[in-house]
């Protein structure tokens, strides 16, 4: 039976067991609710109270993550953790398993993922006559001794071989860049070591809910490899392949648009000016229809609502507990800002404190925001638009881009930031600069004044990448040159010690 953490007795209480837990064994298997999966060492895991909450810290392959603990249960073989994190927008199950565990669950896991792999093969190779099997296995995991989560099956004919390549879990659109990264890479390793006859063609197998994202960032390649892929759906009992055309780059500005939303309107109040007063450097403020958030250095710690034509001002890291300021919690405020300031700074020496290492992409984002020019002098410093949607939720994966900006010349730019190595970042800047240059050939950013009377070029907009010099994943050079060159694609290294000032050591075009 899950524990919840709701007294400062069984706060304490859980920090003790979790962290005895922990300590008995050497290294953990972790599982999300979204189904990542990865192992880490007992000294990659942090339990910790602050601010009588409970903390869970740990390094993942995208870098540091911090949760609240919400409740916990512990059955003998898996530490089962409720937390909550982005102020409770996420609230993900966390299961960790002991690794002597974690190697029977892994394989069966395995099994199950490899007869999956099996007849994706099996229903593949009926579609042409004369094809046979000659490979079939999962691609290796994130870590050593875990399950891939995608086919790598090579069928052979006569004179041709075929490369096939499915998701053996479920895939969502959210999703669509991590399989076709991983797809195009193992593609072009296996082409250029098998021996004639040679690989000729790539197939896609995906599934209904992901074709859409998937055909969609097709269409953003090159001419070369539109010319060898082709993409298949289907059913989820697997069962049948069924043949769909990737849509050519004109179909795609034909398409009706999802709700352009519009930009919520800048309401600077006496309240929120106060706070800014205390770390004008530090704080920003992201407006939004039902109010404001204010974050310090990317990291919300605050909100600022009307009811009844009064101001009210929530504070709190994480959202499930926020409390509203009054003269009982001005304490806890001053706490709050005091720990803000000390954790949260290019200066402090704890670089292991949860303030530190959360929300790192939204640190970089907050530091530009102040000044776009440190990236590119040829940017206009305001209006500039962060975290900009181009439709309202995430049915088709749709995520904010993390920034849209406007040069002097009046040419759009995409603004893509990653702190640490993802192998995505190619594919998220293409699929980001699809959805602006759809808006822009409709008018619809034009006309809603994102950035006032200046005239928007009529030119497709530039992509900027940009990532720490060190943090930059190896397969980068390879992912870029797949997209298809008339997209305008520029890399931005910039200095590792970025807290303390971005400066940008290196600009090249990649593609």
């Amino acid at each position: 039976m899950l524990l919840r953490l709701t007294t400062s007795a069984s706060v304490e209480a859980a920090c003790r067991h979790i962290t005895a837990l922990i300590n008995e064994h050497a290294e953990w298997f972790c599982t999300q609710a979204e189904g990542d999966t990865y192992a880490l060492l007992r000294n990659e895991i942090e339990v910790a109270v602050s601010h009588n909450r409970l903390m869970l810290s740990c390094w993942t392959e995208k870098g540091s993550k911090s949760w609240r603990i919400l409740g916990w249960f512990w059955n003998g073989q898996i530490l089962t953790l409720h937390a909550s994190r982005r102020m409770g927008a996420e609230r993900p199950l966390i299961e960790l398993v002991p690794r002597a565990s974690a190697k029977s669950i892994a394989a069966t896991i395995k099994a199950a993922r490899q007869v999956r792999c099996y007849k994706l093969a099996e229903i593949a190779s009926i579609l042409q006559p004369d094809t046979r099997i000659e490979r079939c296995a999962l691609s290796p995991g994130i870590r050593h001794g875990q399950p891939g989560r995608y086919a790598r099956i090579v069928l052979r004919r006569k004179q041709q071989r075929i490369a096939v390549t499915g998701s053996v879990v479920p895939l969502s659109p959210a999703s669509v860049d991590a399989f076709l990264s991983s797809a195009l890479l193992w593609f072009q390793r296996t082409a250029n070591r098998i021996k004639p006859p040679y690989i000729e063609q790539l197939w896609l197998i995906v599934s209904p809910e992901s074709l859409r994202s998937t055909t969609d960032r097709i269409a953003l390649l090159r001419k070369s490899l539109l010319e060898i892929i082709k993409v298949f759906m289907v059913d989820h009992k697997l069962t049948e392949l069924v043949a769909r055309e990737s849509p050519a780059r004109r179909e795609l500005w034909k398409r009706k648009l999802a709700h352009f939303p519009p930009v919520p309107a800048a309401n600077s109040t006496h309240m929120i000016s106060q706070v800014v007063s205390a770390a004008p450097e530090a704080i920003d403020v992201v407006h939004a229809r039902h109010g404001e958030t204010l974050r310090y250095f990317g990291l919300p710690f605050a909100r600022v609502r009307s009811l009844l034509g009064m101001e009210r001002l929530w504070f709190g890291i994480d959202g499930t507990h926020r409390r509203m300021l009054d003269a009982s919690t001005l304490g806890a405020w001053q706490n709050l800002l005091a720990d803000l300031q000390r954790y949260r700074a290019a200066t402090a020496t704890d670089h292991r404190h949860a303030l530190y290492r959360s929300a790192s992409e939204a640190w970089l984002e907050s530091l530009l925001r102040k000044d776009i020019t440190k990236l590119d002098p040829g940017l206009i410093i305001a209006p500039l638009h962060a975290q900009f949607r181009t439709a309202r939720g995430a049915k088709l994966g749709v995520r904010p881009i993390d920034m849209l900006a406007l040069r002097q010349d009046g040419r759009l730019v995409v603004i893509e930031l990653k702190v640490a190595e993802d192998r995505e970042h190619v594919f998220q800047g293409a699929d980001y600069w699809r959805r602006v240059e759809a808006h822009r050939r409709r008018g619809h950013i034009a006309n809603a004044k994102l950035f006032g009377e200046r005239q928007i070029r009529d030119e497709s907009p530039l992509v900027y990448l940009v990532a720490p010099m060190l943090r930059v994943h190896p397969s980068f050079p390879i992912l870029a040159r797949c997209i298809s060159s008339d997209i305008e694609i520029y890399r931005f290294d910039i200095n590792e010690a970025w807290r303390s000032g971005v400066r940008v050591m290196r600009r090249t075009r990649v593609n």
